[in-house]
């Protein structure tokens, strides 16, 4: 049986895996900027763009089908079934994929890819893998076997962090960094094959009641593909009209500015179960003071973090990159910092459209949304640069925050503490100053800053009173094992 303790403690397992690929991207950024060089690193990023928006195309989001229908599935043949008839039909679709990647990008190969082009063609070989993999990891998802999935997901990303590093240390540049994804993931996928098939044998499916897999999944991919425009498309734009470099130069800022969003993963994976618990029930006064405290929570890391990652964006990325990349993209962090934070407040927000199941709120949302982001890169990176992809992003993430703020408390209202809010721009404002004043130089220095100003800000919050005792106790409690 699934108890509640279990599903608490696999809550944060998942809270700490998502942190550490989390940061496993900042790991490597040094290595790649460092060793690559901008124009390299960039092509490293349009690659990891390319394949990331290829992926909702070649599995057809069939693996959350397959998670929603297995879920709790005894019948050994249904799974089977829908196991194998999931996989075959994503890897048809995937290698099909990979084939119109080549036909398709060769034109643009120059632009996006710069000399690269050839690494095309690994990249095809990578994506049926690639999709093979979501497949498998959803399998122990859909199970419940959240141990295995965490042991899994971490091999994986370090293990492609740990060959890219000695591929891309060892002078083999793109091309060794490219065939560690596929080296690791052809790896996993066959020691996760062998796993699931020793537990549920090999059937060949008919494909009865696959229907119903992608009636649940063709709707959600517009969403997915909405996804990736606003968080992704800004880098196919630079390097079409401005190059692989300029991508080089945007993508570390803008990797440093997303640090603040990283608060709300495990967040939201604890509030979303416990909110639909409590609606259900018709709880609705716990609802809302779960959404306020959890905002709010939110909010006390992601505000000061949005600050003191500006203003030491400079500084940071010439740590974890190079002079050239930090002097050409420090002003993205600013901008994508304040984005993450819009986006934290949506996402605990929007749990009010999916708790009154008006999913397709969301969905004309992102899609406007998307839309609008496209078109407002194409008209402003050209003219002004990479600062333009990243006054984009700011604009169309506080467009999703005010429409979906707008649509959700029409259904359901909760308090929201401006006090609180203003006594933490308040406290980020009094620690910004002891970084103006300091103005560290060196890893130390920015180090030894970055602690002082968690205890300057902390200070203030306690000594006007931020928080409560109780609400310490609720926060801690919602994640009680």
């Amino acid at each position: 049986m699934y108890t509640h303790k279990k599903f608490t403690k696999d809550v944060g397992l998942i809270g700490i895996t998502n942190l550490l690929v989390s940061l496993s991207g900042i790991i490597l950024l040094p290595i790649l900027t460092k060793t690559l060089g901008a124009h390299d690193y960039g092509i490293w990023v349009q690659i990891l763009v390319t394949i990331t928006l290829m992926a909702p195309f070649a599995t057809l989001m069939l693996p959350g089908a397959m998670v929603r229908f297995l879920a709790g599935e005894k019948d050994k043949k249904e799974i089977q079934e829908g196991f194998f008839s999931t996989s075959i039909t994503v890897l048809f679709i995937s290698v099909g994929v990979s084939v119109l990647l080549i036909l398709l990008l060769e034109p643009f190969a120059e632009h996006l890819f710069g000399d690269g082009k050839g690494l095309i063609k690994i990249v095809a070989f990578v994506i049926p893998i690639w999709s093979l993999n979501l497949v498998y990891l959803d399998f122990f998802r859909a199970f419940q076997q959240m141990k295995t999935y965490a042991v899994f997901t971490i091999i994986q990303v370090y293990g492609e962090a740990a060959l890219i590093a000695y591929f891309v240390l060892s002078g083999y540049g793109l091309f060794g960094a490219v065939l560690s994804l596929l080296i690791i993931r052809t790896i996993l996928f066959v020691i996760m094959g062998c796993l699931i098939i020793s537990k549920i044998g090999v059937k060949l499916p008919n494909f009865s009641g696959f229907k119903k897999y992608l009636t649940f999944s063709l709707p959600i991919l517009p969403g997915a593909i909405s996804s990736w425009v606003v968080s992704l498309s800004d880098r196919y734009v630079i390097g079409f009209f401005l190059g692989a470099t300029f991508v080089g130069f945007y993508s570390p800022g803008y990797i440093l500015g997303n640090i603040v969003g990283i608060y709300v993963g495990p967040l939201a994976f604890v509030l979303f179960p416990v909110l639909s618990k409590m609606y259900d029930e018709n709880k609705i006064e716990d609802v809302r003071i779960y959404l306020r405290y959890s905002l709010k929570y939110f909010l006390l890391l992601a505000i000061p973090s949005a600050f003191g990652l500006s203003l030491l964006s400079k500084q940071l990325l010439t740590i974890l990159s190079t002079t050239e990349i930090a002097s050409q993209g420090y002003l993205i962090t600013p901008f994508v910092a304040v984005s993450a934070l819009l986006f934290g407040a949506y996402s605990v927000i929007s749990y009010i459209i999916i708790l009154v199941k008006k999913t397709v709120i969301t969905g004309t949302i992102w899609t406007i949304v998307a839309t609008l982001n496209i078109g407002l890169n194409i008209i402003f990176v050209p003219y002004i640069g990479i600062l333009g992809a990243a006054i984009t992003t700011l604009v169309v993430h506080a467009l999703a925050f005010i429409l979906t703020s707008f649509y959700s408390f029409k259904y359901l209202k909760f308090d929201i503490d401006l006090g609180f809010i203003l006594k933490s721009i308040l406290a980020s404002i009094v620690m910004s100053l002891v970084i103006i004043k300091w103005s560290p130089v060196g890893t130390l220095n920015v180090l030894t800053v970055i602690g002082v100003c968690a205890v300057v800000y902390a200070s203030i919050i306690f000594l006007m009173r931020g928080f409560t005792i109780e609400e310490i106790r609720f926060f801690r409690g919602l994640f009680k094992v």
